[in-house]
């Protein structure tokens, strides 16, 4: 009986094994080569791509440039629970890499309005990182020992706030009562001047699109906003290595394109009420975009 079980599974298995093969005659999706380089070069996450490429299956494989696409259809198409498919498609609205009209969603094919590494809004760290370690690996060679010399002179080094000052510049503190690094004093957090006009046209005609209130000049609260903004570009900057924007070409980028009101700041509240500039311009606002930008 056994052995008849057997020899029946064994029949049987080349039957349910099915090999597919793709073949055009079955159906293609007509896809422009330009928006393949785009989205390859947009540094995209899996889900993101997946959502990306189950848009067009749904799009451009039936001829339609929008369509209601469904986040249970996601979650069947590729592979992934209905939430990271929500998450993902809105997350790419924000990029504008998708567009939205109601309910449908479809390809931005204006691929300049990406915000995404592709269109340099956000830069990748391989040519930085790469510079970098090839300075590392053509620099000196530094020959350190551990002697009882060293040790001390580590001790000594460690109790001032001197460390890294020359000699003159230790004594001009020291006698002074100064310090060199003190707050304010680095360059790179510090405020340029920026074009208040240029930037003051450019929130007011965000603010017309989604009827904000405009700003009739940059005010002290405006403009601490914007300090904070900078700053904070400044930081993120350091720490990824990348070289800053000039300000004028950050802070009016980050209001037109960085930005994008919430319906409740539009007016989808309790109170009706519409906010304006200071709203983007808040820390927790600031994080969100710049930490969208990484």
């Amino acid at each position: 009986m056994n052995a008849v079980r057997h020899l029946t599974l064994v029949r049987t298995s080349p039957e349910v094994v099915e090999q597919r093969v793709a073949q055009l005659e079955d159906g293609y999706t007509r896809l422009a080569n330009e928006l393949l380089d785009a989205v390859m070069a947009a540094g995209l996450s899996e889900t993101e791509m997946c959502v990306v490429l189950a848009v067009w299956r749904k799009t451009y494989g039936y001829s339609k440039k929008m369509d209601w696409i469904s986040n249970e259809q996601l979650e069947q198409m590729i592979g992934k629970h209905l939430t990271h498919c929500s998450t993902a498609k809105n997350v790419l609205i924000n990029k504008k890499v998708l567009a939205q009209e109601g309910r449908k969603v479809g390809m931005n094919t204006n691929v300049s309005e990406w915000k995404t590494k592709n269109n340099g809004f956000c830069k990748t760290l391989a040519k930085p990182a790469k510079k970098t370690l090839a300075e590392v690996a053509n620099g000196p060679l530094q020959k350190v020992l551990t002697t009882k010399d060293n040790i001390q002179k580590i001790k000594e080094n460690t109790q001032t706030h001197d460390v890294g000052l020359s000699l003159e510049e230790k004594l001009t503190t020291r006698q002074k009562g100064t310090n060199p690094r003190a707050k304010g004093t680095n360059p790179r957090s510090a405020m340029q001047s920026f074009d208040r006009e240029r930037l003051k046209e450019t929130w007011n005609c965000k603010a017309e699109k989604y009827g904000l209130p405009k700003i009739r000049n940059v005010s002290t609260t405006v403009e601490n906003g914007l300090k904070r903004l900078w700053q904070s570009y400044l930081k993120q900057c350091k720490e990824l290595g990348n070289q800053p924007n000039e300000i004028d070409t950050f802070l009016n980028g980050y209001l037109a394109h960085g930005y994008t009101p919430t319906k409740w700041a539009c007016g989808d509240n309790p109170e009706g009420k519409r906010y304006g500039i200071e709203t983007a311009l808040r820390q927790e606002k600031i994080d969100e975009i710049l930490s969208r930008e990484d």
